[in-house]
């Protein structure tokens, strides 16, 4: 694709939702966007998601900053946290959202458009088609979007995205339809609708509604020359993902129906060489030996006109329809060969188990590496005039000193590190090694998995909205 990367969207101001419209009546228009907006926004949710992802051998090296491999065994380890999009498909607490917003999460936070949040468990996914369905209990019902028929979707209707974008928090952003049936060669079924509303890195997962307020696609992907939106944003059709998301609900979601069969589409000078007058249907390039194409007499050369009854576009339409059928279902599928036409019936298998083991392995990631050292790896000296100048410590802190921190730990992976001072342990000072310890162990024999640390970061940078000062972190003082 040269300069320009396919993106996918998590990672991680209200926009305003405009439309072409005419100056008359420009008022009018705001106002029903308005009165549709906000009654949407209670169907969508951002998406926080926390990964331990492993490093690589020179990034745990590094990160301990030793050669020591013993040392830097506990540095294995980090953690990635990303921001996504999901929106309510059920009242009961089922949440949609891409696979890829959740893929290894170890903890998923939802938080509504009212400020609400709530821990998400991972119900189902499908890999193969990058959609994840999450369920929380909210303790209430919840507001569930409407679906939208994306077959009646058209190019140049106007549509809104709701989402997380850059994890900046619930956001709302307005355009058309640019086009349909988009193949952005993520995989061979794409069938992707094009937006110009604004979606960037955290719209993973959201939705993008009609104007009658109902979802016609989930937003999962930008195609740019930079990270950010270039005016091409995809969205994954609503008739795709409600038949994957009915699926995962109710975990009877099978492999896909499989034939066997490697298919091109019809070029104009394959139509020429194939004695067609136009080009249409697709192509079969390959057969799977011993496969239900094989057993249906199909072979390279034979064009595929219909199948089921019906008359597919492309190949990735045909590749669609076969997926999508039950496996053990008898189908008819017409083809052209020599310059007739015939029909053969062909029963539709499912996917070769380790090709679906490969792409679909939809386990939830585990809990984190827990190393919680009795210091919680921490070392620390008193805070007097010789620290102070050593480590440019400013006036006003008060405390002890981090000279060490081990990697791989929960200080380490909140960011804590050399020059930092630990002003308190919730409300008590500390001032030696001493007193941090005696504060931690009180901590543990209150049974509490976590103590509150008010810290001045060394490096903590000024800026108009965060003034130099100390910040509360929560670190983990047991592995229970």
């Amino acid at each position: 694709m040269g300069s320009i990367d396919r993106v996918w969207l998590a990672g991680g101001a209200m926009l305003a939702a405009g439309f072409l419209a005419a100056p008359a009546g420009a008022q009018e228009m705001s106002f029903s966007q308005a009165q549709l907006v906000r009654g949407l926004l209670p169907g969508v949710v951002n998406i926080t998601a926390r990964a331990e992802v492993a490093q690589t051998p020179d990034a745990v090296m590094a990160s301990a900053g030793t050669t020591d491999k013993a040392a830097s065994a506990n540095a294995r380890y980090s953690v990635k946290v990303s921001a996504g999009s999901g929106f309510v498909i059920d009242p009961s607490g089922e949440i949609a959202t891409n696979w890829h917003v959740v893929a290894g999460a170890y903890e998923m936070i939802v938080t509504f458009s009212d400020g609400s949040h709530a821990k998400a468990v991972l119900v189902n996914a499908s890999p193969l088609v990058d959609l994840a369905l999450l369920r929380v209990d909210a303790g209430k019902k919840l507001q569930a979007v409407r679906w939208a028929d994306s077959s009646q979707t058209q190019v140049g209707d106007p549509v809104l995205a709701i989402g997380n974008p850059l994890g900046i928090g619930m956001s709302v952003s307005g355009g058309i339809v640019s086009a349909l049936n988009r193949n952005i060669m993520d995989t061979p079924y794409d069938d992707f609708s094009q937006t110009d509303a604004a979606i960037n890195h955290g719209n993973s997962g959201g939705p993008l509604f009609n104007l009658k307020g109902e979802v016609i696609g989930v937003n999962s992907a930008i195609i740019s020359p930079t990270s950010g939106n270039a005016g091409l944003g995809f969205a994954m059709p609503a008739n795709d993902a409600r038949f994957i998301f009915d699926r995962l609900s109710k975990k009877v979601l099978t492999r896909p129906g499989y034939l066997g069969v490697t298919l091109q589409p019809v070029s104009p000078d394959m139509a020429l060489a194939l004695g067609m007058g136009e080009p249409r249907g697709s192509i079969v390039a390959a057969v799977t030996p011993d496969g239900p194409a094989a057993r249906a007499g199909l072979r390279p050369g034979d064009v595929v006109l219909r199948y089921a009854g019906g008359t597919p576009t492309d190949e990735r339409a045909l590749l669609r329809e076969i997926a999508m059928t039950a496996p053990g279902s008898t189908v008819e599928v017409g083809l052209r060969r020599a310059g007739q036409e015939l029909a053969v019936p062909a029963t539709v298998a499912e996917w070769p188990t380790m090709w679906w083991e490969e792409v679909h392995g939809a386990a939830p990631g585990g809990p984190p590496h827990l190393n919680v050292p009795a210091d919680l790896g921490l070392s620390v000296d008193a805070l007097d005039d010789k620290m102070r100048a050593s480590y440019a410590v400013r006036p006003e802190a008060s405390g002890v000193i981090v000279t060490g921190v081990l990697p791989g730990t929960d200080a380490a992976r909140r960011g804590l590190g050399i020059g930092d001072v630990i002003e308190q342990v919730g409300e008590t000072p500390v001032g030696s090694a001493a007193d941090l310890r005696r504060e931690i162990e009180r901590a543990r024999a209150e049974a509490r998995p976590f103590a509150l640390f008010l810290v001045m970061r060394k490096n903590q940078p000024v800026t108009a909205a965060q003034l130099p000062g100390p910040k509360w972190y929560a670190l983990r003082v047991s592995a229970n």
